[in-house]
Formats: structure tokens, sequence, C-alpha cells
């Protein structure tokens, strides 16, 4: 592997690949160079939240992020400001978003549902008694914010009334069981205002498969009467969900250090990280981000028509040099509708045409594996799977001159 003249390192972390963007923030695979645990490194633009006088959500929320320390909760470990970007430091997980598991997969088991229902109560009991929910508490002690997955979000949420953040969680745990235990959404519908009606009434039905138990938990998680929907605590006794339930034994440490929380927004010197620049050639893959995502990685033609897993990343390999790719996928791009910006070895394809689930975004990056071997990880950034999924396909028939292939693939083709 050919190494990067200059590492690209903010304090003691090495940064990777990107593997999340959103509008605010860029998440990268990072790994701690003091003793090589792999993190996920937030990167938030100091700029942008001062303009959107998002400081002190942040400071909240990066505050009780740190205070939270469970086993089925992602660990905030540190936070770190330069001149320009604020860094969070979380745990790196694998394995993907659950949902995507279903979408490849179909629905699971019941007893291998309820595991992943067991994990979800509990972490979510552990938020509730610190007096954490999925938005911050106002001087009412009712939620007024509207959040998330419309098709996951409590009939109280859409009412605009204020609410109480610890049913509504749980109803948007109810839906992801009913996920798991079905495959497909309890409430859905192209129209918006549908889709609210049909939650604001919980009007879904069971599918057959499901046992007796499993339905009448569903059912009791989404009752659309806040006041009437089961807790936590009956939760805990219900006969279906104790089966196999063990409570989980760790130690939680009081004393949190937040004095990194107050430093971040401090335009001091002595409170900047050091951040070095990233380097203008395409970033050079070592051994260990290889290894980190080798569960990904085919080194193969994974231009595939036959397969259909909707995955929200893929990856290839070229021996074309990096310039000639770029080139080939903006020519590949504009006729798909598709705005192309480019900054170094990287691009953001922007769909001009609003989806199911607004404009599909798509980041692409090139990585040099050896002098002559790059490989190209092609990633939906924003917008619906499975129209990055249709685009993908007709993104690998432009570019099937350009993707490597082995001498078993070219065997196939004959």
């Amino acid at each position: 592997m050919s190494q990067p003249k200059i590492k690209r390192r903010v304090g003691k972390y090495e940064m990777g690949r990107t593997i999340g963007e959103g509008t605010f923030a860029k998440v990268k695979f990072a790994r701690n160079s003091e003793t090589g645990e792999p993190v996920a490194l937030k990167i938030l633009d100091k700029e942008k939240v001062l303009k959107h006088k998002m400081a002190e959500q942040i400071k909240r929320e990066v505050a009780t992020m740190k205070r939270i320390k469970h086993p089925n909760v992602v660990r905030l470990y540190e936070v770190m400001g330069s001149k320009t970007k604020i860094f969070i430091v979380l745990e790196f997980v694998t394995g993907g978003e659950l949902f995507d598991k279903i979408v490849n997969h179909g629905r699971m088991r019941e007893d291998e549902a309820r595991g992943y229902f067991h994990q979800l109560i509990n972490a979510v009991d552990y938020c509730h008694s610190r007096g954490v929910f999925h938005r911050d508490l106002k001087d009412d002690g009712l939620l007024h914010t509207t959040c998330g997955t419309p098709n996951y979000v409590a009939p109280e949420v859409l009412n605009d009334r204020g609410y109480d953040g610890a049913p509504a969680d749980l109803w948007s745990c109810g839906v992801i069981l009913f996920v798991l235990l079905a495959g497909y959404l309890p409430f859905d519908d192209s129209n918006l205002m549908n889709l609210y009606k049909k939650i604001s009434a919980a009007e879904f039905t069971c599918p057959p498969w499901l046992s007796f138990g499993a339905m009448k938990l569903i059912t009791r998680i989404l009752d659309p009467n806040p006041m009437t929907r089961i807790t936590v605590s009956e939760i805990l006794v219900d006969q279906w969900f104790k089966k196999g339930y063990k409570t989980p034994v760790f130690e939680e440490k009081e004393d949190t250090n937040l004095d990194d929380v107050e430093a971040v927004f401090k335009d001091s010197e002595e409170n900047h990280v050091t951040e070095k620049k990233e380097e203008e050639q395409p970033t050079a893959m070592n051994a260990f981000e290889l290894i980190s995502m080798s569960r990904g990685l085919n080194l193969g033609n994974l231009f595939d028509g036959e397969q259909q897993e909707f995955k929200r990343e893929t990856r290839f390999t070229s021996k074309c040099p990096a310039n000639e790719i770029i080139h080939k996928i903006e020519e590949a791009a504009k006729p798909l509708g598709f705005d192309v910006h480019k900054k170094n070895y990287k691009m953001r394809l922007e769909n001009v045409k609003a989806g199911r689930k607004g404009n599909l975004n798509v980041a692409t990056e090139i990585f040099q594996m050896a002098p002559s071997l790059h490989m190209v990880e092609v990633r939906k950034a924003k917008g619906d799977t499975l129209e990055f999924h249709k685009f993908y396909k007709s993104l690998s028939t432009c570019l099937d001159d350009v993707v490597w292939k082995t001498e078993e693939d070219m065997q196939q083709r004959k």
C-alpha cells in the first residue's frame, strides 16, 4: 500500500474515509493513534452552527451524550474544536442500520426480534431514567419539536400541542418492533396527510404470522392515547417480552468531565485542537482501514445485474487514473439529471428533481490502494435508498469500462 505524505490528523485521531454526511455535519472513520481504537469522528462547521444559532443545542446534546454510558447506547468519548470546526468523537459501531438488515434479508424470527427489542427497551429505559428523551425538554415539561422519520412519530407529536417524551419514544419503539416482525412499516402512505391520519387513528393490521403475544404487545404500544399506552415498567413484565430477557450488568461511573464541551466554543488558541490539512491527491488506504471495511469490499465486479440488495453504499475498484474515473462519473451522472460538484478527489452528485424523500444526493470518493489501483466508494448522502439503488444500476452500466475485472469476471461474461 502506498502511504500518504502527510497524515490527516485531528489531535490524536488519524482520519480515514467519510462514512456519513448531513446538512451540518460529516462523519469520518478515524482511529486513536495512541490506542489503535477505531472511532467515528463527527465534524461540524462552526460558522454554520453559529449562523443557525445551534450552539446551545449542540452543547446540551453533547453534554447529555457524555453522561449516557450504557452498553446499548453509542458512546461519546470527547469533543474538540479548532478555529473553524467542531469534532465529536463517537464510538465506532459496525453492522449498519437495522432497517437495512430487514430490507436485505426480510423479517426476523420472533426470538431474534425479541433480542433486539430487549436491547432497545433497556437503553430507552436507561435514558428516560436520566431525563433524556428524543429531544430536549421545554420549561413546561412537554416536548414541542416534531422530529424523526414521519412513519415512526407518535400521534401526539403530530398535533403540536405538547407531549410527554416517554410515551412518544415508546410509540417509536413499537413501530420498530412491528418492522422487525413484519418486514414492513405499520403506517405508510406516499401522501403525507394520509400517513398522518393513519398514525393518528393507529390504523394498522398485524400480519397473520405473528404470535398472539407479539400482537398483543404491539397493540398496547401502538395505542393512539398516550395516557393509556403501555409503559416501560409494564413492558418489562409482559409475558412475550420477558422470554429470555436478561438485565444488562455494567459499571457506570459518575465522574463525567464536561470541560471540553464549553471549551469547544471558546476562540482562544489554547482550546483549539491541532488540525492538519488534507493532501491534494487521492487518499491512500492503509491496511487498518481496509480491514475495517472488508465486509463490504469486493475486489471483483460489483456491478452484478442479479444483485438485489438495497445498500446505502457500495464500492468498486479500477485501474484507471483518478482523473479519468472522475470524468467518467461526471459524464454518466449529468444525463441522469444530477448536478456535479467536485473537490479534490471527492464528488457530490445532486439530483435536480425531488424524489420520495427529497432530492437524492450521492457522494463519491476515490482512494488510492496502490500506484495503479484505485477504489471508488459510491454512497447515498441524502434521499431514498431505493432511488439510490436505481441510480447506481444506471451509473454502473455507464462505467462498465472503468471497473477492474478479474479473469474470473471475464470468463463469466463469455
